[in-house]
């Protein structure tokens, strides 16, 4: 009987059927093999530190990783956030919570149950009001889920959870789907399609934050595929390698919301991971090993330029990024 394939393997598998049936968004493959020529050829790489992941000691930035991945979304609530000046919606979010841990340290488990959306409100410095309640409402339910997972199976220590993976990649990201809100998995076409953004992007931070020693040390991550969210599939499409139906573009540059879970959501965010997948290929048989979580690292980081910057993305309300 042949096993059934884990969780990032079923990501894969997912998403390249997406992009096999897709109708609102293509791979120039044309466009791809110039896009993976100038990354190969380039000596420029996004430094892949883990320095804004680091609060304190190892013990309170694995707290930290876990804590802050826990509410790394609601990229559809951030026009409306109170930002960081110059920061971006997720920035401002990360740097709140570092505030936080620095001031008074992580949150025990039990008090991640009990934080109201108020309370979250507060903590991330923003007016309980539409339409940003709502998201703190859903930053609650997470880290009360966090905090919940905690006490029930690891005597309230976040260390203790990782531990628990053994080091392994895809056993780290297994743990994390016991939270629902972590269970970033579409349907498409009556077809189950996990992305798993938040779960797969916990231990590629964990490995940066502790330079890949301690907490942070994990075999497989070269197995992880890119964080799907909103700017990495933003970038590729703005490099010609991802094509979007002229409404799909008019609807999303006119700041039009897009249905969470919808036909072009799921392939928006699918298409762009397989997208990545072909490009780390390419990278390979050009001599450049970049493996798909550090080819999102450097993709994230394109993202934050101008030119980027300057043309809307789309966005989606939902807990997965």
């Amino acid at each position: 009987m042949t096993p059934e394939p884990g969780w990032l393997e079923r990501v894969r598998e997912g998403c390249a059927s997406v992009a096999a049936q897709a109708r609102l968004v293509s791979i120039d493959a044309a466009a791809l093999d110039r896009f993976a020529e100038r990354l190969a050829s380039s000596a420029e790489r996004a430094a892949n530190d883990g320095s804004s992941l680091r609060v304190g000691d190892s013990e309170t930035t694995v707290a930290f990783v876990l804590t802050f991945n826990a509410v790394n979304f609601g990229s559809g609530w951030h026009p409306h956030l109170v930002k960081v000046p110059g920061r971006s919606g997720s920035v401002t979010i990360m740097t709140r919570l570092r505030e936080r841990f620095r001031t008074m340290g992580p949150f025990t488990a039990q008090e991640l149950q009990v934080l109201t959306p108020r309370d979250c409100a507060s903590v991330f410095g923003q007016p309980f009001a539409p339409p940003v309640d709502a998201l703190m409402t859903l930053f609650s339910r997470a880290l009360g889920d966090l905090g919940t997972l905690l006490v029930t199976e690891y005597d309230g220590s976040y260390t203790a959870l990782v531990e628990a993976a053994g080091g392994s990649t895809e056993s780290m990201v297994d743990l994390l789907l016991a939270m629902p809100l972590f269970r970033d998995v579409a349907t498409y076409r009556g077809r189950d399609v996990p992305i798993l953004k938040r779960a797969q992007i916990v231990p590629a931070d964990l490995a940066r934050a502790l330079d890949g020693e301690g907490w942070g040390s994990f075999a497989g991550l070269d197995r992880l595929t890119i964080f799907a969210d909103n700017l990495v599939p933003h970038v590729l499409r703005l490099e010609g390698v991802l094509v979007f139906d002229p409404a799909l573009v008019r609807s999303i540059e006119a700041g039009e919301l897009i249905g969470a879970g919808s036909e072009a959501e799921v392939e928006i965010r699918a298409v762009a991971v397989e997208a990545a997948e072909r490009l780390v290929a390419r990278l390979q048989a050009r001599g450049c090993h970049l493996p798909a979580w550090e080819l999102d690292h450097l993709l994230w980081h394109m993202g934050q330029d101008a030119r980027y910057k300057a043309v809307p993305r789309h966005r989606a309300r939902n807990p997965y990024y």
